[in-house]
């Protein structure tokens, strides 16, 4: 079993910035992918940014050049640092984690709410 705790959400003005954080516990040794998403009210949950154990990233195209996934092995943390934000990044955003095995296991969730 993996568990996973976000933080850094919050409320943040239009061209701001925020950094979250998701740090992992339990059998952290088995994680292969890590990856954020996001569900804003209504709307079905997406994936945001993904990051493989190896460091190679893939990004939504509406975060692409705003939003940078970041990961530290040795911590068993990922990050999502975002820059630019936009009204239509509000959302609730998840933690998701996949292991050796392709068990999934996902984060309570942070709200950004970006507005001014």
């Amino acid at each position: 079993q993996v568990q996973l705790v976000e933080s850094g959400g919050g409320l943040v003005y239009p061209g701001g910035s925020l950094r979250l954080s998701c740090e992992a516990s339990g059998r952290t040794s088995s994680i292969n992918y890590m990856s954020w998403y996001r569900q804003a009210p209504g709307a079905q949950r997406e994936l945001v940014a993904h990051i493989t154990s190896g460091g190679n990233t893939n990004y939504a195209d509406s975060v692409k050049g705003r939003f940078t996934i970041s990961r530290d092995n040795t911590k068993n943390t990922v990050d999502l640092q975002m820059s630019s934000l936009k009204p239509e990044d509000t959302a609730v955003y998840y933690c998701h984690v996949v292991d050796q095995l392709f068990r999934i296991y996902w984060g309570q969730g942070t709200q950004v709410t970006v507005s001014s």
